[in-house]
């Protein structure tokens, strides 16, 4: 091995190190903004309060919604290939659970190693399509934000400044899932023409070819209109999951209200962060919901206890599907 090929792995450990800096500086500056003032002993009494009941049932509504994203990228991965619904629920709880955990959206190699140890499917395809989700995901959060702004007489504050730059990145993205497939033609030419060693070469168009394949599940109109189908039910599902953990602690959010927050949570996500997004979603919730009558107690009880939710329902069901990855490696 060169000194050429040993260079990105010693770049990738000190990488690593300055993007979890960046997000833990980050966090502290974001949880000293949202935690300024609170009344802990408020907090408490707020949690404390909580009704079991409806905790339970948004949980069962977290676990449907975390179904139904198994089988909307399920719709993808089947361009290429057969995978059952069981395989991508495991896989899709197990990303979940190591992006929750993990820094730098590890999750999502995660579950793109266990689809591909079930499957005939290559590495880069499998993570091309998950990608390409996340994509997905968030213009369908920019669309939703910017139509509950539209209807909010209220303006809102880092949200309505954010929606113009992720809408633009939205745009190039699902521009570039739309474009790129078509090009891989003028892609490989330029690879090839590249003054580069024969086996980088043939790697890079190997690469490019998989991802490109990915990105061209989105091509077919069936399976397109099957995903923002799913897409649209599973954020109308994250609305009222939102409203019914509300509803537990006696605040209610309404709907609108709710459709805000997920957009800011979901748009947040994407910032460097912390494993469990901590001081992001801390600050997405005060920002959000405090121009709403809520106090910025009620804010920092309603994320605390909708944080713990989240990763009670990833925890389970992601460690059973790493549990049940273990033992089909250890059998084969």
């Amino acid at each position: 091995m060169t000194t050429e090929d040993t260079a990105p792995l010693r770049w990738a450990p000190r990488a690593r190190a300055i993007s979890f800096g960046v997000a833990a500086v980050l966090a502290a500056i974001l949880l000293y903004y949202s935690l300024r003032g609170i009344e802990w002993s408020q907090v408490g009494r707020i949690v404390a309060s909580a009704a079991p009941g409806r905790l339970a049932l948004a949980a069962g509504i977290a676990t449907l919604t975390l179904f139904l994203r198994a089988c909307r990228w399920r719709i993808l991965l089947n361009a290429e290939g057969a995978i059952r619904v069981s395989t991508t629920f495991w896989a899709t709880a197990a990303g979940y659970f190591g992006n929750n955990f993990l820094p730098a959206r590890a999750g999502e190699l995660v579950r793109t190693f266990m689809i591909s140890s079930h499957s005939a499917l290559d590495n880069t395809y499998v993570l091309a399509t998950a990608l390409s989700e996340r994509v997905a995901d968030a213009v369908a959060l920019v669309v939703i934000g910017a139509v509950v702004l539209l209807i909010l007489p209220a303006q809102h504050g880092w949200v309505a400044r954010a929606a113009r730059p992720f809408a633009v990145l939205g745009l190039l993205g699902a521009t570039g899932i739309a474009v790129l497939p078509l090009l891989g033609s003028v892609a490989r030419a330029a690879i090839e023409r590249a003054p580069l060693r024969p086996q980088l070469r043939l790697k890079l168009i190997t690469v490019m070819e998989q991802g490109l394949r990915g990105m061209r599940a989105f091509h077919d109109t069936r399976r397109l209109s099957g995903f923002l189908a799913l897409t649209v039910l599973i954020w109308c599902l994250d609305a009222l999951g939102t409203v019914i953990v509300g509803a537990s602690l006696g605040l209610r959010i309404p709907i609108s209200v709710a459709f805000l927050l997920i957009a800011g949570l979901g748009l947040g996500s994407a910032l460097p962060s912390t494993p469990g997004f901590v001081g992001i979603y801390q600050f997405v919730a005060v920002t959000t919901l405090t121009p709403f009558g809520f106090s910025r107690t009620d804010a920092i009880a309603y994320i605390l206890v909708a944080q713990a939710l989240l990763y009670v329902v990833i925890g389970v069901w992601g460690s059973l599907g790493l549990w049940r990855y273990r033992q089909a490696r250890r059998s084969a």
